[in-house]
């Protein structure tokens, strides 16, 4: 009876000192937790502290070539957007140490209303500050409202292989009305202003108002042409191609006087502006705004994946 009773006593201990473990366990657990939320939360304050400001390059140099990218899309919200560029560029003139600027341009275009925003700040810029010259250097594209960002700078320098150009405006949409009569299906659309459902993807293209929107898109058109006249000059050739949206290799556009020269952004640092040390002034991101764009692409994937799965057999292109 004895021995039963010790073994019950010794079962208790060992419950009992393995419930003290747990705890610790536990405990230690909860700690590592709040100390990793607390470095999360340090990390992201000190950060906003420090803004999107992130200086590449050797920042002690006596000279430097700022450096300004206009990369990707131009829109307003984006990351080429006159809320993000002109500070950039204001930042990269006023350095003391600034000999010149590289606008390093890799975009495919976007608004007219952020490119001429950003070209007039250049040229404002420019104005303000006569002795620091300003080159546009093309990686891949440099098209349409890239290209009218481009042509504030003094010179611009291409790849090859770059495509330049696209000097035109565009207005797109679907209809869908043919399909809507296979299927039966009746739009009912009620407006005050007759011309209220413009470009309805569901109704018919009334004539008088795609006369008004290509009115408005020859408006927008000539004012690009006006500005990629001022900004390269007598170096245009008198080719009529050239204002029609077409676009070129980097070769061809210099031949066209669309471009001056061949060089990378290093190149021209170096041997033109003879300041090697390159330093951006390129306004980032934050962390709380990388965040963002991070939730939102996880959400964009997701349901992407989604539809996938669901026309599991069908051929898709996305």
């Amino acid at each position: 009876m004895n021995d039963k009773n010790n073994d019950a006593v010794g079962a208790l201990k060992e419950i009992a000192l393995e419930g003290l473990k747990e705890q610790k366990r536990a405990r230690r657990w909860g700690i590592f937790f709040k100390l990793a939320i607390l470095a999360y939360v340090v990390v992201i304050f000190t950060a906003m502290l420090g803004g999107g400001k992130a200086l590449k390059g050797a920042v002690d140099a006596d000279e430097i070539t700022a450096v300004v990218d206009i990369n990707g899309v131009i829109m307003d919200g984006g990351d080429v957007s006159a809320e993000r560029v002109i500070p950039s560029l204001q930042e990269a003139f006023e350095d003391e140490r600034t000999k010149g600027v590289i606008l390093r341009v890799n975009s495919p275009g976007g608004s007219p209303v952020q490119s001429g925003y950003i070209n007039d700040e250049i040229n404002r810029l420019k104005a303000k500050y006569k002795d620091i010259p300003v080159y546009a250097v093309v990686a891949d594209i440099c098209a349409s409202g890239g290209y009218y960002i481009a042509v504030a700078a003094d010179e611009i320098y291409v790849n090859e292989s770059s495509i330049v150009g696209s000097i035109g405006v565009r207005m797109d949409a679907f209809g869908f009305e043919g399909a809507m009569k296979k299927l039966g299906v009746e739009r009912r659309l009620i407006t005050a202003g007759k011309n209220k459902g413009i470009l309805d993807p569901f109704s018919p293209l009334d004539e008088g108002q795609v006369k008004h929107l290509e009115k408005m898109l020859a408006h927008t058109h000539t004012t690009f042409k006006n500005v990629v006249r001022k900004g390269r000059g007598d170096r245009l050739k008198n080719n009529p191609d050239i204002f029609t949206g077409l676009f070129w290799t980097g070769q061809d556009a210099i031949e066209l006087g669309l471009a001056d020269k061949l060089g990378s952004d290093a190149y021209v640092a170096r041997e033109v502006i003879g300041a090697e040390d390159m330093v951006n002034f390129t306004t980032e991101k934050d962390v709380l705004e990388k965040l963002a764009d991070r939730i939102s692409t996880s959400v964009s994937t997701a349901i992407s994946s989604s539809l996938v799965k669901a026309s599991a057999g069908n051929p898709r292109l996305y």
